[in-house]
């Protein structure tokens, strides 16, 4: 495995434990992987993490709760009604209330 590899790996292990109904952020999950400055290399993870099974991307969003990767879900909606399935309302591809939903691997694994 190369280091990009690697570190996809490390990412899917902490998007397997969002819990249902709580999201993270590209950021969040960055820094608690210690490379506060990868958000966007862990976007990339979640693009290509549906070639994999059981890898919850739907709960990754940007850092103010919006769906910037729902193009990569097949389906038009598919991450809008995933989300909504586990609670959230989603108004203008953001997460109402998106604080409530908020969860920070730093702070919880």
């Amino acid at each position: 495995m190369n280091s990009k590899t690697d570190f996809f790996e490390k990412v899917y292990a902490v998007v397997k434990q969002i819990p249902y109904g709580r999201v993270s952020t590209y950021g969040a999950i960055a820094n608690y992987l210690g490379s506060k400055k990868s958000a966007r290399v862990v976007g990339w993870a979640m693009n290509v993490s549906h070639q994999k099974k059981n890898i919850p991307a739907h709960r990754v969003v940007n850092r103010v709760g919006l769906l910037t990767g729902k193009k990569h879900f097949y389906g038009i909606n598919l991450m809008k009604q995933l989300l909504e399935n586990e609670g959230m309302i989603i108004d203008n591809n953001q997460i109402k209330n998106f604080n409530n939903f908020f969860w920070d691997p730093s702070k919880e694994l």
